[in-house]
């Protein structure tokens, strides 16, 4: 690309190169602190921002920190239900002796707390 198809607006300080006919802002999106999959947190987040919380919505996602933040969401909220199980599981005395005599009831048990605690993550990380 030759130096007369490139040009910087004195106003903007924004560089605009010739492509064809048109000169296009030379825009580039800064980039992301981490990158990967979002998963099931993520995503419930990302429909509630989307719904409810607009403004920090559109601007994560034009300083592209929305990938960001919704991977850090999910890691927040796994690592909550990861810590709240095993709190609740101790409180209510759900051990190993009653998974290995009774791992139907284990099962029920560990399910209902499993339950408790996601619900709990999602009011406190995911609905505000």
């Amino acid at each position: 690309m030759e130096l007369k198809d490139r040009f910087i607006d004195e106003k903007t300080k924004i560089e605009y190169i010739r492509v064809g006919d048109y000169y296009i802002p030379n825009l580039t999106l800064p980039k992301p602190r981490r990158t990967g999959n979002i998963g099931k947190y993520g995503r419930l987040k990302l429909n509630y921002m989307k719904k409810h919380n607009i403004p920090e919505y559109t601007e994560m996602l034009l300083n592209n920190e929305l990938n960001s933040y919704l991977l850090d969401i999910e890691d927040e909220c796994k690592n909550k239900i990861e810590i709240l199980i095993k709190q609740m599981a101790e409180k209510e005395n759900i051990t190993e002796k009653l998974k290995a005599n009774n791992q139907l009831e284990w099962v029920g048990q560990m399910n209902s707390i499993k339950q408790s605690a996601e619900e709990i993550v999602l009011n406190e990380l995911i609905y505000v």
